[in-house]
């Protein structure tokens, strides 16, 4: 067995997406298996186990990994993760990667592949509501498969909405009020928020949204409006339902299970896609083990380990 202790170093975020886009499309084919992600909740955040397997790759294994939204007060990431990889056929373990860096790409690469598929055009103008590590990881994998024109970003707080455009001195980058940043072709949520943060009258027609920041019960980032006025698309019914962008609202009795669209499997099979130029479309991205297992694979290949003995 090995530990992998910077194993996101170095990866090629095309080829991530790729993997991560194959293990969507497995899933839409139905060939994996992937119970929902369990949750244990504490008084300031909440872990998650998320197990899977995926027999094309023949692998297996389960990513422990939490959400602690204070944690950058103290200095720590709000996500911290962990993945066993298993051997399906023995099942003794095969590796342990350090999966926080890892997390933040596969979430990433989901939101790029539903970018790739569900965006009016190929060249978009990008809209960010958060400015944290999952807003840079959104915004690089879609740079991967999208033109993007220009970015807007609202953050709470101004400094790091700033620090953010600093990182991307080769793109037209701007801070702007939440409105003005809804005023796009492709908008990114990505705030841990339990209130709307974007109101319905403010999205156009033909605006894809990714929903990024709902990923546990009683979260929530869109006006529920907006998922009365748009096709729905999931990562995963049954997670979406209980922790996605749309659990809010079923709760409410303001969207009905029944009104999901599909999956991003689907879409990337060709099955389902965008019908008009002129719709709207959302991806409810809860985060998926697939995801994890995909980009452990890519991880395992080259990068530094450590040997551990097992059994």
């Amino acid at each position: 067995m090995f530990y992998y202790q910077n194993p996101a170093e170095g990866l090629d975020i095309r080829e991530v997406n790729a993997a991560v886009e194959e293990a969507f499309a497995e899933h839409g084919r139905g060939r994996v298996q992937m119970p929902p992600k369990i949750y244990v909740t504490f008084d300031h955040g909440d872990f998650r186990t998320m197990p899977a397997y995926i027999p094309s790759l023949s692998l297996a294994g389960v990513k422990i990994v939490n959400v602690h939204p204070g944690n950058p007060r103290i200095g720590f990431p709000t996500v911290m993760a962990l993945t066993v990889i298993l051997d399906p056929g023995t099942g003794i373990p095969v590796a342990i990667l350090n999966a926080t860096g890892l997390t933040d790409l596969r979430t990433g690469a989901a939101g790029g592949i539903a970018a790739k598929y569900l965006a009016p055009s190929r060249s978009v103008a990008l809209g960010i509501i958060g400015s944290g590590r999952q807003a840079a990881a959104q915004l690089d994998a879609i740079a991967a498969e999208l033109e993007v024109q220009s970015v807007k970003v609202w953050s709470r707080n101004e400094k790091n909405a700033v620090a953010f455009c600093r990182k991307y001195p080769a793109l037209e980058c701007t801070i702007a009020s939440p409105e003005k940043v809804c005023d796009c072709t492709l908008l990114v949520t990505t705030t841990p928020s339990r209130e709307p943060v974007v109101r319905s009258e403010w999205i156009h027609e033909g605006t894809h949204i990714n929903a990024i920041g709902a990923d546990a019960p009683g979260k929530q980032e869109l006006d529920p409006e907006i998922l009365q006025r748009a096709r729905v698309y999931v990562d995963d019914p049954a997670q979406a339902v209980h922790s996605g962008e749309i659990n809010v609202a079923i709760k409410k009795g303001l969207f009905s299970p029944d009104r999901i669209e599909g999956t991003l499997g689907e879409v990337v099979l060709g099955k389902k896609k965008r019908t008009s130029p002129d719709e709207i479309t959302v991806f409810d991205s809860t985060g998926l083990a697939i995801q994890d297992l995909a980009i452990a694979e890519i991880a395992m290949k080259s990068r530094e380990r450590v040997a551990l003995r097992f059994p």
